[in-house]
């Protein structure tokens, strides 16, 4: 962009390489003089004291100059370019100091406090979502049942009467013995329905975790991660902002990830070959 807007003219980029070394010069001597200072605080050995105040001294000097040299360039070529990257250090120091202050709240909020952060769920609520049953679900059923939660379910979204009528009689003819509920969908519509059922388990008891087990593909083809999975990522992306809810994804491997998998091992192994033939040459 900068190459664009100055017309790739070397004496006018110049103006941001001239700033920009003589800022970082004057800023490290700076750094250096506040290093000597903050430690000759608490240092008792003379000898010790005496080379940090020549240290000291000889940063001074240091930052004398570059200081010097950093207003002159300042003055005379502010208007020629220079400003660019006065502008470029505060907006990139603003945006450091924002991401600094983000991470301390994060860490003042995440930090143990006292035993209570420990407390264990009072019950944990699993719940498999069921669109048809086929192996992925069996699959996610198996893997609520063996985490042994305190309360396991199949949830299923009525969006087909013909379509859910017949699963039910899949269910009770397979003996899974594991409950199917039913929400009704009226407007045909997948996400909100479950959003609403996991809610009020969280309001009648708030102690209670709920865990939402979804079966996903796993695809080897970006057109086929397409074709699948999009109800679930939308529905892992309003569960996940839901307290006292765990979204587990199931996978399920389709060949074509297997494939996709041998594929990505050739090339890992080529790219390896190569690196031992630049190595060895």
């Amino acid at each position: 962009m900068l190459i664009l807007v100055f017309d790739a003219d070397v004496t006018a980029l110049i103006q941001l390489y001239v700033v920009g070394v003589f800022v970082s010069f004057t800023v490290s001597q700076l750094g250096m003089m506040r290093h000597w200072t903050r430690h000759l605080k608490t240092e008792k050995n003379p000898a010790t004291r005496s080379r940090m105040k020549r240290s000291r001294v000889i940063n001074a000097v240091g930052l004398t100059m570059t200081g010097t040299v950093l207003v002159i360039v300042l003055l005379s070529k502010f208007t020629q370019g220079a400003y660019i990257a006065i502008l470029a250090m505060a907006v990139i120091f603003v945006l450091m100091k924002l991401i600094r202050r983000h991470y301390e709240s994060v860490a003042q909020e995440t930090a143990l406090v006292d035993r209570e952060d420990r407390t264990l769920p009072s019950r944990v609520h699993a719940i498999v979502l069921v669109s048809k049953l086929h192996k992925p679900t069996l699959r996610a059923l198996a893997f609520a049942k063996a985490s042994h939660p305190s309360r396991l379910e199949a949830l299923t979204v009525d969006v087909d009467d013909d379509e859910t009528e017949r699963l039910v009689d899949q269910w009770e003819d397979a003996g899974i013995g594991i409950p199917l509920k039913v929400v009704a969908s009226p407007y045909r519509e997948v996400t909100n329905p479950i959003i609403d059922y996991v809610r009020n388990i969280r309001s009648e008891s708030p102690r209670d975790v709920v865990t939402v087990y979804i079966p996903e593909y796993v695809v080897g083809h970006w057109w086929e991660q397409i074709l699948h999975n999009q109800s679930a990522l939308r529905l892992k992306g309003r569960l996940l902002f839901t307290p006292g809810v765990m979204v587990t994804s199931v996978p399920y491997h389709l060949a074509s990830s297997s494939r996709a998998e041998e594929r990505l091992e050739r090339e890992t192994a080529n790219e390896n070959a190569r690196r031992r033939a630049l190595r060895d040459s």
